[in-house]
């Protein structure tokens, strides 16, 4: 069988791919294995019970049920659902929108795969990428462009906040908006490290943006003002020149697929016309069961009083496991200000995380290796392996039982590697590879 080109590419090893057949496997069939890996959110009681009752009410009405799931939306989405979130951040933050900058998508993945594509590539003769001022990035970002390698990205400054803390910064010095930059992408906070960047780093790059006459991408799945999984105070902001990309998963309603993207009218009709070549029309329910509470401001509320500490609780509790399973392991964790994950670095590692994320599987933990969350990132940079991706969104159970598994695993990975380097000062036979030796990266 003879593929093209696009279809030669999914023929191989794919970050996504990998991370969702893994997440099948872990809920579909084998539970006994520990998902820390997927970017499942919880299921958090008083929120199901919203969309519980949501759903009850829309079977109760007459011929809604029906609509819902029978009638196709425009490209666009559903026109009520538009109006009631325009409504919402005109009264919220004020800002100046109408019905014609939003648009919905079958989730942020779809959105990304329009906007990446839209701004990236061939154009004029000359090829676009997007700008990445800060990795690590989400893993779901690296293969959705047509022309295969679309990024451009820039390495964080790294900065110690204590003995097992750290957080990446932009590092403004390496950040240019040269001319084959289409956009500047980044998500707040950031999938995979929680980190959060503050209104000062994102004003710059709104100044940076518009003085180079290329739009701005705000990856706001995690963001405010829902789900609000961020413990940061920030600034909700949105201007002509910055696309604001949301998404109703987090707040519990990943099967649905509903993307929500805010933006200047001309790329609001490219989005909707994609959308009606690619899938016709975006899936109806996830805006159904959001209607009301969008209206009423009740997703604003619940956001912020029940999803963000709900998320803030889980988040201190596995930092506190962590510090207490891998006393005298040398590791540092990205400081947590936002999303469902723990970003863990370990310096040095005598292997690289792949291979630690194929013992940890063995051993029935499910992670996901750092190597992947690179895009655009084409130097053998040390530190892209010596990190992992852990959720700690599921059953406090799951994830205690994971962690210490984790705890345990590199314990014995650090082990292994200091009797080999022993064994080699001895002159025995075991040796550690030279790219395997511990370097700073500070």
């Amino acid at each position: 069988m003879k593929l093209s080109k696009f279809g030669e590419r999914f023929c191989r090893r794919i970050g996504i791919g990998e991370l969702m057949d893994d997440l099948g496997r872990a809920l579909d069939g084998n539970r006994t294995l520990l998902m820390l890996g997927g970017g499942n959110p919880s299921h958090i009681a008083p929120v199901q019970v919203l969309f519980r009752k949501r759903m009850e009410d829309i079977l109760a009405c007459s011929g809604e049920f029906e609509r819902t799931i029978g009638d196709y939306d425009p490209p666009q989405g559903c026109r009520l659902f538009i109006e009631a979130l325009v409504d919402l951040f005109r009264k919220e933050f004020g800002w100046s929108i109408g019905p014609q900058n939003i648009a919905l998508t079958n989730g942020s993945q779809n959105s990304f795969f329009f906007l990446f594509n839209m701004f990236a590539g061939r154009s004029g003769g000359q090829r676009r990428r997007i700008l990445l001022p800060l990795t690590p990035e989400y893993i779901g970002y690296a293969d959705v462009g047509l022309e295969g390698d679309i990024f451009r990205a820039v390495r964080p400054e790294i900065v110690r906040l204590d003995e097992h803390m750290f957080k990446y910064r932009v590092d403004f010095r390496r950040v240019s908006i040269r001319a084959d930059v289409g956009a500047v992408c980044v998500s707040r906070p950031t999938n995979p490290t929680g980190n959060v960047l503050t209104d000062d780093e994102i004003d710059a790059l709104r100044q940076m943006t518009l003085k180079a006459g290329v739009p701005l991408i705000l990856d706001n799945a995690y963001g405010t003002p829902f789900p609000n999984i961020i413990f940061e105070n920030v600034r909700p902001v949105w201007d002509p020149n910055m696309i604001v990309c949301m998404s109703l998963s987090k707040l519990g309603l990943p099967a649905l697929r509903t993307g929500i993207v805010v933006a200047d009218e001309q790329i609001i009709q490219v989005i909707s016309r994609m959308t009606a070549v690619m899938s016709l029309a975006p899936g109806s329910l996830g805006a159904a069961l959001a209607l009301e509470m969008v209206r009423s401001g009740e997703i604003v509320r619940i956001s912020r009083e029940t999803i963000r500490p709900f998320y803030e609780q889980k988040a201190r509790r596995a930092l506190a496991q962590l510090e207490a399973e891998m006393s005298g392991v040398p590791f540092a964790v990205h400081k947590p200000e936002g999303a469902l994950f723990l970003w863990l670095w370990f310096e040095g590692l005598p292997i690289r995380c792949e291979e630690l994320y194929q013992r940890l599987k063995a051993r029935g933990v499910l992670v996901v290796p750092g190597h992947y969350f690179f895009p655009g990132r084409q130097d053998e940079w040390r530190h892209r392996h010596e990190c992992i991706r852990v959720t700690y969104a599921q059953d406090d159970a799951v994830v205690e039982r994971g962690l210490a598994i984790i705890a345990d695993e590199v314990r014995k990975v650090w082990c292994r590697g200091r009797l080999a380097e022993r064994k080699t000062c001895r002159g025995g036979a075991e040796r550690v590879a030279p790219d395997q030796k511990p370097q700073n990266h500070a």
